[in-house]
């Protein structure tokens, strides 16, 4: 899609701090984060939703992967996702570490705009 910002991003039309990428998806930081580490999983290829995403167990597995990183990489066993889709019309999963009980922006230490950082906290825990 010609004008799909998330479709930019992978086309790297612009620039993101991705953290994971294979041949179908890609997993960059939001550049709104509600915690340090929320990161953004989508398919490379446009879909208007993530039901329509043909190969949805391999989707899952990479939003598996980056959710175990973030536990890691932020000391925490809470990760919360969510999917909406109204915010960009292309399948995305938001995957954000959080502490029990958390509320965006709660207890996971770290700066919410260090994204250099942040990315190599991750990228070190999905090797």
């Amino acid at each position: 899609m010609k004008d799909c910002i998330f479709c930019k991003i992978a086309n790297r039309e612009i620039p993101a701090h991705i953290v994971y990428e294979n041949k179908d998806f890609l997993a960059f930081l939001d550049i709104n984060p509600k915690s340090p580490g929320h990161c953004q999983v989508i398919p490379k290829k446009h879909y208007r939703w993530v039901w329509d995403v043909p190969n949805i167990g391999e989707y899952s597995k990479v939003v598996q992967q980056i959710a175990k990183a973030l536990q890691k990489a932020f000391k925490t066993d809470w990760v919360l996702s969510k999917v909406i889709g109204d915010e960009v019309e292309h399948a995305h999963i938001w995957v954000y570490p959080a502490w029990a009980g958390a509320t965006p922006n709660s207890e996971i230490k770290g700066d919410l705009k260090d994204f250099e950082g942040n990315a190599k906290k991750i990228i070190k825990e999905l090797k």
